[in-house]
């Protein structure tokens, strides 16, 4: 089973991220594309406009996870050094791709742009890179071993993504199974721990709600095998019975004592 797990990770490049100027759109519309492809995604990074944040990030993500996708800092000004840096952390050359250069070339002529010095930035990418098409605003992102460098702009990251994640093998699908509990964490804690470390191959998740009078809890069982997602749940249904009769029965013994107004 292990075999088909895939992993991923994401490296959102940029200082404005870092500085609140700009909200992320980008993680969890990755993390909603990656779940239907049946790939974990493990780990988010936010690194700064810096060469160096940027290789000892990559790298790090690179060797551990099947996947890893970056977004930011493929554009045309000076601080647009994510090509560089995913250069460096492959030891190859940054290089003006030929065929990025006549996408580019072709759609500023088109304009009746001139195709300046700052706009050729775009078509730099690591020596051996293919291409991640953008049918948004032609700059094209790239691929380098396992890496997938794409644009910081929603619109423009989308559109990527979609095109890389369709060109992925796809992954085991996770299973999952929600149930309800009308009790509140701190009653359900310490069981809930106990039936998770009983079903390890699976994941539970817990999920607090108030409603402005009560505590309630979403409790999401998951895992890639149906028979061990249903024998978790079947354990968190008895926990949730039992928390139950134990209330009822408290209840009654507090009306009987006259203890409850």
């Amino acid at each position: 089973m292990t075999s088909t797990i895939k992993t991923a990770a994401m490296l959102a490049i940029g200082d404005e991220l870092l500085s609140g100027r700009t909200k992320d759109k980008n993680i969890g519309h990755l993390a909603d594309l990656l779940t239907v492809a049946g790939i974990d995604l493990k780990e988010v990074r936010i690194v700064a406009d810096e060469e160096e944040a940027i290789v000892e990030a990559l790298n790090a993500l690179r060797a551990r996870y099947t996947y890893v996708f970056t977004s930011g800092g493929i554009g045309p000004t000076h601080d647009d050094i994510t090509a560089d840096a995913v250069s460096k952390a492959f030891g190859v050359p940054c290089l003006h791709d030929p065929d990025a250069m006549k996408l580019l070339g072709d759609m500023y002529a088109g304009r009746g742009l001139e195709f300046t010095e700052a706009r050729q930035r775009m078509a730099r990418m690591p020596e051996g890179s293919r291409h991640i098409p953008n049918p948004v605003s032609t700059a094209p992102g790239f691929i380098i071993g396992n890496v997938h460098v794409m644009a910081g702009v929603p619109q423009v990251f989308q559109a990527m993504l979609a095109h890389v994640v369709a060109s992925l093998p796809a992954g085991q699908r996770v299973l999952s199974r929600s149930i309800a509990c009308p009790f509140g964490e701190g009653d359900i804690g310490t069981a809930l721990g106990i039936i998770q470390k009983a079903h390890p191959q699976t994941s539970i998740g817990s999920y607090p709600h108030f409603d402005g009078i009560r505590f309630s809890t979403e409790l999401i069982v998951r895992a890639r095998d149906q028979g061990l997602v249903d024998a978790a749940a079947a354990d968190v249904e008895a926990m949730i019975e039992a928390i139950r009769l134990e209330k009822d029965a408290a209840l009654t013994r507090d009306l009987g004592t006259g203890e409850v107004a």
